[in-house]
């Protein structure tokens, strides 16, 4: 069975491991990308498909 939103795209905060640059990409149809300060492979951050609460 295929789910509607299977293939939706969806906003993620990606970080560098290394100097701590964030950056938000679309996934699934970004692949996580380099950092462009240090060229270290970055790491996914947060999920941004709920709002926040303060």
């Amino acid at each position: 069975m295929d789910r509607p939103d299977h293939h939706k795209k969806e906003p993620v905060e990606v970080i560098c491991p290394k100097c701590r640059y964030t950056e938000i990409i679309y996934l699934p149809v970004d692949d996580l990308p380099l950092c462009p300060k240090c060229n270290t492979q970055m790491m996914i951050s947060e999920l941004l498909d709920e709002g926040k609460s303060y």
